[in-house]
């Protein structure tokens, strides 16, 4: 997901986490400003701004904060200051670009109803508080926001600031009340299989990568992809195709396009211009938007445009690939933004009226994933259907889904699909991202559930070294990446091949890996794996009610 988003969105989770801590909320004064104020009905308890920034510089809280850092764990007094010096890397620019559009005023607009004012200025206030706080070198901090608010002192509404604080990416919260109230479903039982071979181990020929730069010139697209080939490859088996999330690259899942390709599949990963790590660089200097609404429509294309390109190719003289390309036969892998393009190439139809309705307001309580689609709701309402009847298959890791299909567009995709969830997944959360969607699709289909992996724990470890000292809010990180997810990664090996191979004659070698008795036998302690075809009727009410 967006990076540009994700850090306005960390802004605002900070200063509601430090209101909740009876420290500091989200707003405070300006210029010759030194007081916050925390109002609950008739009493008030005032904080020095000097405190704060006494606290920030040597990690210890003054005399004068006993009376709230004596209520704090170790844990909360290390958040709390780690929160002060965090520097969030938006250029003024791009945060006034990203305060002025629809979705970012909506969520001024929540935030701003904690906040204590005479006036009806709230989101004025804090709009030009962001702006202001952003013009230092490194960024966007809490304590220069507070210098930069427009008022001599700022009062927060506690109790409102525990409720919008508490809706704070819902969604996550909500799957973890999920999880819990089917544990009783969930726990290890016993199996009696024996399986033939373990597919997570790579195969025994050579990976191959040949690197092309495809150019669509009716869009003005130049595409690049990295293709991944040994000389097992044959047409039998079917071409994958991979997008990548959003502001990513094509590399994000090297270590899967390597394993299929040593097993003679070939795996082709595009890279999206208008979505990836080069465009939203640009974003957070404020040369561009960070997302267009055509992307929606764009991604999709992109895939298609790629097979068309491999047809010629397949037919090339001299190629190593000539007639090795089964692009009749594919299976599009997509993960988190790409997840949803998958699911749109794979049928899945946007809703733009739906969009709308989900979009309108209180924008505060979504994911990032659920806000990235509300950009969708600015595409006119036509009917958008983006299939590519060459796509067999399709494999949606930790997709974003819950928004941009609406209640029925889902119900569009006729092929095989597999599904799957991460229980502690911040930016795409499982039950409304991932599970709730799974329920409407209705092809023969797979939901993967992966009990204490995160969002980012399926990638590359090379994609997630930006992980390290990330600050640890609603929206992001504790990642769980790395080595923490090597259990993680070998899983995602072994059933990503076992889908590959129901397209093949192999089909029935391999189906075994796809079933809930391999899901258990494959579990650790740290990562209990699941995969259902259908959600249980007895926790099917739990699912409904959210």
């Amino acid at each position: 997901m967006s990076s540009g988003w994700k850090n306005l969105r960390l802004v605002a989770s900070s200063f509601c986490a430090i209101a909740l801590t009876q420290f500091f909320a989200s707003k405070t004064p300006v210029r010759a400003a030194d007081t916050v104020v925390v109002r609950v009905g008739l009493f008030a308890e005032s904080i020095s701004v000097a405190d704060l920034q006494k606290a920030a510089e040597t990690g210890k809280f003054p005399t004068a904060l006993e009376f709230y850092t004596n209520r704090l764990s170790q844990e909360q007094r290390r958040l709390l200051v780690g929160a002060l010096r965090a520097k969030v890397p938006l250029n003024v620019v791009t945060v006034n670009r990203l305060l002025n559009t629809q979705i970012g005023t909506t969520i001024l607009k929540d935030i701003s109803t904690a906040l204590v004012r005479k006036d009806q200025a709230g989101v004025q206030a804090l709009r030009g508080a962001l702006v202001l706080g952003s013009t230092p070198q490194d960024g966007l901090s809490i304590l220069s926001f507070i210098a930069a608010y427009p008022s001599k002192r700022l009062e927060i509404n506690l109790p409102r600031a525990f409720t919008v604080a508490g809706n704070l990416n819902r969604g996550f919260w909500q799957t973890q009340q999920f999880m819990l109230a089917i544990a009783p479903q969930i726990d290890p039982y016993k199996t009696q299989i024996s399986l033939p071979f373990d597919p997570s181990q790579p195969g025994t020929t050579q990976v191959q990568l040949l690197k092309l730069n495809f150019n669509d010139q009716k869009r003005d697209r130049p595409i690049p992809v990295d293709i991944y080939w040994s000389t097992a490859a044959t047409a039998e088996k079917p071409v994958i195709i991979y997008t990548h999330g959003m502001g990513s690259v094509r590399t994000d899942l090297q270590y899967v396009a390597e394993h299929l390709a040593s097993h003679g599949y070939i795996f082709v990963a595009l890279e999206h211009p208008g979505s990836n790590s080069t465009h939203v660089n640009l974003a957070l200097q404020g040369k561009t938007r960070f997302l267009q609404p055509q992307e929606f429509l764009d991604r999709p294309k992109d895939i298609s445009f790629v097979l068309d390109e491999l047809e010629k190719l397949n037919q090339t003289a001299n190629n190593p690939l000539q007639g090795k390309l089964a692009t009749n036969n594919v299976m599009v892998i997509g993960y988190s933004f790409g997840g949803g393009t998958a699911l749109t190439i794979a049928g899945g139809e946007l809703q733009i009226q739906d969009i709308k309705k989900r979009c309108k307001d209180n924008l505060a309580v979504l994911s990032s994933g659920e806000t990235l689609q509300c950009i969708a709701q600015e595409l006119p309402e036509n009917s958008y259907q983006l299939r590519d009847t060459r796509i067999k298959q399709a494999i949606a890791f930790n997709p974003a889904a819950s928004i941009m299909f609406g209640e029925t567009g889902l119900t569009k995709v006729q092929i095989p699909t597999l599904v799957l969830a991460s229980s502690a997944d911040k930016t795409t959360p499982a039950l409304s991202e991932q599970i709730v969607p799974f329920t409407k699709i209705p092809s023969q289909k797979w939901l993967v559930g992966i009990v204490g992996a995160t969002h980012l724990s399926v990638r590359d470890p090379n994609a997630n070294l930006d992980q390290i000292g990330q600050l640890n809010t609603p929206y992001s990180g504790g990642e769980i990446v790395g080595e923490q997810a090597a259990d993680v990664r070998k899983f995602v090996q072994a059933i990503t091949l076992a889908m590959a191979a129901q397209l093949t004659q192999d089909a029935n070698k391999y189906a075994i890996f796809l079933t809930s008795d391999y899901a258990q036998l494959a579990s650790t302690a740290a990562f209990p794996f699941r995969i259902v075809r259908e959600i249980p009727p007895d926790v099917l009410p739990v699912v409904n009610n959210k």
